[in-house]
């Protein structure tokens, strides 16, 4: 018998056991940009999932928990240096994919500033496999 309540022990066990759900969402038609209806599930799921994270502004929706969307609207019109802009762009990438389970890491980076656009483009290691995202808009400074 130990020292705590049973409770707390299975607790534990019950953390050890935990069930790893395939991820889903509604697929999107990349040229029309509307939803076809149909479900995709595993790399394609969470495709989805970054671009839309990618493309809503974080606390501007309450139907959005606050770990859901981007901040990168705080970047516009602040007469930041191009390299902060850089390091901040990345940080609010990895500060708003990473809250995915599914996503374990954000590598080659890289930023276009042109005219006033922001564009990022990066690839997100998830444990399906690599998904390359090239020149997002994240932020018009015009």
């Amino acid at each position: 018998m130990g020292l705590f309540p049973t409770y707390i022990e299975d607790n534990e066990a019950l953390k050890a056991t935990k069930e790893i759900k395939t991820p889903k969402e509604y697929e999107i038609d990349w040229e029309t940009g509307q939803l076809t209806g149909r479900i995709v599930e595993g790399l394609e799921a969470i495709k989805i999932w970054i671009w839309l994270t990618m493309h809503t502004a974080r606390y501007r929706y309450y139907v959005y928990s606050w770990d859901y969307g981007n901040e990168f609207e705080d970047l516009i019109g602040q007469g930041y240096t191009e390299e902060y802009t850089e390091a901040e762009a990345q940080r609010m990438t990895q500060d708003c994919l990473l809250v995915n389970e599914d996503i374990q890491s954000i590598t080659d980076f890289s930023i276009n500033m042109n005219n006033g656009k922001v564009q990022i483009s990066f690839t997100a290691n998830t444990i399906y496999g690599e998904i390359q995202f090239n020149n997002i808009n994240v932020a018009n400074a015009a």
